[in-house]
């Protein structure tokens, strides 16, 4: 090929080559879990062991504390994503339906508050669970995730609302449904893709937050999986790097399996057929 056929080809693939670009870049930290997670001397370069073990998956899954730390963590991804979407509908409901005054003004102010950085206000939120002396409890913890989550949460799920038609609501009231029996039984159902949405994003979020418990947590058998990562970091520097890999591994399997678990809702989009029903 001469250099004429090289730049009408790379101008014509130029797209493919940036994303198979980007796609390497993250599927290379993938490889070194993998590789490493398998291999028992495993170097912090990306290197096919020499012989393939499962001792690290062994040692990791052989320590009581690590299976706690994982019950904390779910605990409170879990509890704040329920809690989220529960508040969330009930918040975007009037938002969507109703004429409220200055209604862009409080969209706004969601919106805002959606960009409003964790660890500006970390230090005054420590003051006051110290204060009120509920520091190291995973409720207080799951309940201050759970407001920190709920203003792109109310912002994602009236747009939801947004798009089922009023008249679905009308005729449940026709019939003499109350306000929370048509969100019961006709918003729920319409929504629940978007359901699925808010629940999947404030459950990843909390799953892999590691700033928040770091500071409002400090007991050992309290400590969700994000924090708890940090006993493979040793002293004087020293790392178990195949350890390390094989507890990352296992750290990202709830998220993968609640995706998986997830597509038949989401695949199927926006469908009236349950609340029509």
């Amino acid at each position: 090929m001469d250099r004429t056929q090289i730049r009408l080809y790379l101008k014509k693939n130029s797209a493919k080559i940036i994303l198979l670009m980007v796609a390497a870049l993250f599927i290379w930290p993938w490889l070194w879990l993998i590789f490493a997670s398998l291999d028992a001397n495993a170097p912090l370069t990306v290197k096919i062991p020499d012989r393939f073990t499962l001792d690290n998956f062994s040692q990791v899954l052989s320590k009581g504390s690590n299976y706690r730390s994982f019950l904390n963590s779910f605990i409170i991804a879990f509890l704040q994503s329920t809690l989220v979407v529960i508040l969330s509908i009930l918040a975007a409901y009037p938002l969507s339906r109703y004429r409220i005054k200055r209604k862009g003004t409080i969209m706004y102010s969601l919106l805002f508050l959606t960009g409003l950085p964790i660890t500006a206000i970390m230090v005054p939120v420590y003051m006051v669970f110290f204060q009120l002396k509920i520091i190291n409890s995973l409720l207080s913890t799951t309940l201050f995730l759970a407001a920190t989550a709920l203003p792109y949460s109310i912002w994602m799920m009236k747009n939801f609302l947004d798009d089922v038609p009023i008249t679905l609501e009308e005729a449940a009231w026709i019939d003499g449904a109350g306000a929370l029996q048509t969100i019961r039984h006709i918003i729920f159902p319409s929504i629940l893709p978007g359901i699925m949405v808010v629940f999947i994003f404030t459950f990843s979020g909390s799953w892999g937050n590691f700033f928040v418990p770091f500071i409002l947590i400090n007991s050992a058998e309290k400590m969700p999986a994000a924090v708890a990562i940090y006993q493979f970091f040793g002293a004087y520097g020293s790392v178990q790097f195949g350890q390390l890999a094989a507890f990352s591994l296992l750290y990202t399997l709830p998220i993968a399996g609640l995706y998986i678990i997830s597509q038949r809702f989401l695949s199927n989009g926006f469908t009236l057929g349950g609340a029509i029903k």
